[in-house]
């Protein structure tokens, strides 16, 4: 595989950090790049997609935590190789940097150059291995201050009462010096987990899928060996046999359909009792990506009515059910549902005391949007009611986050690890994600 440029710009269009590595593609590129995208006009509801062509230079892209990690090239390659590749460039950089923004960027462009003439040489690539590129990258990252951070701190949204994700889970980076002098030995598990759910207009389920990964990044010196136990009762493949599973899945306990391992995972005793061995390498990596459509819980249901108002008006009712524990807070929920490009106007009404919740019609784009800053099971159901609007509009879409809470069941029973030291101090906690990667209700 082959790129001729790597370059990363805000949501702005400032260029942060651009390496031209074949002199193939025109400088301007960049602007191209942005104004594209900016501008799409392919279709007014639509972002760009990951991957479109200008003039004969191919133009790769993956949006992390609002940068834009781009790739160019006139030649033909593989679209998921190169979109893999900048997965794991942004890791690499969040690796060494703690914390991926475009301050901590602008303060460490040095070290992120030389990251990027180690990853990629004459435009091909040779690493992507945090582990491998400290044997030859040297610089110290300058560890950008809390006070620095934006207002709003990712790791804030995974506190549940006394649960609480340890500080330097988000921002630690894997090579700096601990600020006292000694090295803090940690290791963090997350299970984070997106699904897929599609309602018809009656909320029934139609569709539903769940696509999860178990992340862990680990700053234990010395390479320990460590086991991992999941669920006793998970059982892979629906069919009642796979490769990993030699036991019937008669339809009890955790069923996933098909998983994948990280290469330095071992599987020796996976059948027995569902242990995972590895020796972690440095940084983040995913320990286990998994998929599983069997029938699950949903966290919302969500039902829509529409009634005509007039030849050319109706009114849409939506109503929003929370499934989940009282004890679990869902946070930034964002319900939006597009209308027709001739929509002239759109009104709204909300259930009385509604609190902490807005409504608006972005007219650009014709889109409605209901957003909750956050809300409990206790808070639910509840409604929302726009009028005004044609017949042919919908469906309705939900974006949601809800830590400390997954679907599917499984779990993380323990970490081990196997080599015994004074310095190790285990803390028991993993952190659950769930959040929407596609939830539609037909109208």
């Amino acid at each position: 595989m082959m790129i001729s440029q790597f370059f990363v710009l805000s949501q702005r269009g400032d260029n942060i950090v651009f390496r031209d590595y074949r002199a193939e593609v025109p400088k301007g590129s960049t602007e191209t790049f942005f104004r594209k995208v900016k501008f799409w006009k392919e279709d007014a509801n639509a972002e760009a997609p990951p991957i479109f062509n200008v003039d004969g230079v191919n133009y790769f892209h993956v949006k992390v935590v609002g940068l834009y990690f781009v790739a160019t090239t006139r030649v033909n390659v593989s679209p998921s190789l190169v979109l893999e590749l900048l997965q794991r460039i942004a890791r690499v950089i969040k690796d060494y940097l703690g914390v991926l923004n475009e301050d901590s960027f602008r303060k460490n462009f040095v070290l992120v150059y030389e990251l990027l003439d180690e990853v990629i040489d004459f435009g091909y690539v040779q690493t992507t291995s945090t582990e491998v590129l400290k044997s030859y990258v040297f610089n110290e990252p300058i560890v950008i201050a809390p006070a620095r951070l934006q207002p709003i701190d990712p790791a804030a949204i995974f506190t549940q009462g006394a649960k609480r994700m340890p500080g330097t889970a988000v921002t630690k980076s894997v090579v700096a010096n601990d600020p006292s002098g000694r090295r803090r030995e940690e290791i963090f598990v997350d299970i984070i987990e997106k699904i897929s759910v599609t309602f018809s207009s009656s909320g029934y389920i139609l569709t539903s899928e769940i696509d999860g990964t178990i992340q862990m990044k680990s700053y234990l010196s010395g390479n320990p060996e460590i086991r991992i136990a999941l669920n006793e009762d998970l059982n892979i493949g629906r069919g009642g046999r796979s490769v990993y599973d030699y036991r019937s899945s008669s339809g009890s306990g955790v069923i996933l359909d098909d998983c994948n391992f990280h290469e330095s995972v071992r599987l020796d005793s996976f059948d027995s009792d569902r242990t995972l061995s590895l020796v972690p390498p440095d940084g983040e990596f995913p320990v286990m990506n998994y998929r599983m459509t069997q029938e699950f819980k949903p966290p919302f249901h969500v039902n829509t009515l529409i009634e005509e108002a007039g030849r050319l008006k109706a009114e849409v009712i939506i109503k929003i059910r929370a499934e989940f524990p009282s004890d679990i807070i869902a946070n930034t929920i964002t319900v939006q549902m597009p209308l027709p490009n001739f929509t002239s106007r759109a009104s709204f009404e909300l259930e009385p005391g509604a609190a902490g919740q807005k409504s608006d019609f972005k007219e650009t784009n014709k889109m409605l949007e209901w957003s909750l800053k956050k809300a409990s099971v206790e808070s639910f159901p509840r409604s929302f009611m726009v009028s005004n609007i044609t017949k042919e509009a919908g469906p309705v879409s939900m974006t949601f986050t809800i830590p400390m809470y997954n679907v599917s069941k499984l779990q993380v029973k323990y970490l081990q690890i196997a080599k015994k030291s004074s310095s190790y101090n285990p803390y028991r906690w993993v952190r659950y994600v769930t959040q929407a990667n596609s939830y539609v209700a037909r109208i």
